[in-house]
């Protein structure tokens, strides 16, 4: 029911926003957002003409195949423990118990699917599957920690660049959408570019 309320609440912002580009959108609502054109929006800074650093939202290299023009909601962000002003994307956040925790939550892991397909690419890009790691947080918390610094994840900012998902790991994101007993996957997988992004807060 959760997830069905989701998909109308997405296409009701799509309706009322009509199509969605990063640039045109406000600081407020840029992270975590999906443009028409099926890429990741990514709020980054910049210097203004007067020496001030300001903020900016921008089209990143990250597509998204099956989620698509979407404004996250406020429901999503508050369940999974992420940051609206949050600037680039990073997989430093995976480090932190209290947010992994929020994260593997059946509230956000089992119905907000941008978040966690954002966050499966981030740490698959670190050579960490998300749902073991869920696992992990949830009956070993210091075992998943240790499985990210084995995995090099501590090492700061990352790029968004992601290996291609393996046709299996593919087979099995698309079977686990429909609703599963245990960790499902994320709804869609993404190819990634370069975009070497480094998140701060406002």
């Amino acid at each position: 029911m959760a997830f069905v309320l989701f998909l109308v609440f997405s296409l009701f912002l799509k309706g009322a926003l009509g199509e969605i580009i990063c640039k045109e959108l406000p600081v407020s609502t840029c992270s975590f957002s999906v443009a028409s054109s099926g890429k990741r929006c990514l709020l980054e800074t910049y210097t203004s003409t007067k020496g001030a650093t300001e903020f900016q939202c921008k089209t990143s290299e990250v597509y998204v195949k099956i989620i698509g023009e979407m404004i996250e909601s406020d429901a999503c962000v508050n369940a999974c423990g992420v940051d609206r002003k949050s600037v680039g994307m990073s997989s430093d956040s995976l480090m932190e118990p209290h947010f992994t925790a929020k994260l593997c939550s059946p509230a956000c892991y089992k119905n907000c699917p941008n978040i966690v397909d954002l966050y499966y690419n981030l740490a698959l890009g670190e050579g960490v599957f998300l749902p073991d790691l869920c696992k992990a947080q949830q009956n070993m918390p210091r075992r998943a920690m240790s499985q990210l610094l084995s995995s090099g994840a501590a090492s700061g900012w990352i790029s968004a660049a992601v290996a291609p998902i393996s046709a299996a790991a593919s087979s099995w994101i698309s079977a686990s959408v429909a609703p599963a007993p245990a960790a499902p996957g994320p709804a869609s997988s993404e190819s990634h570019k370069s975009v070497a992004c480094a998140p701060t807060s406002v």
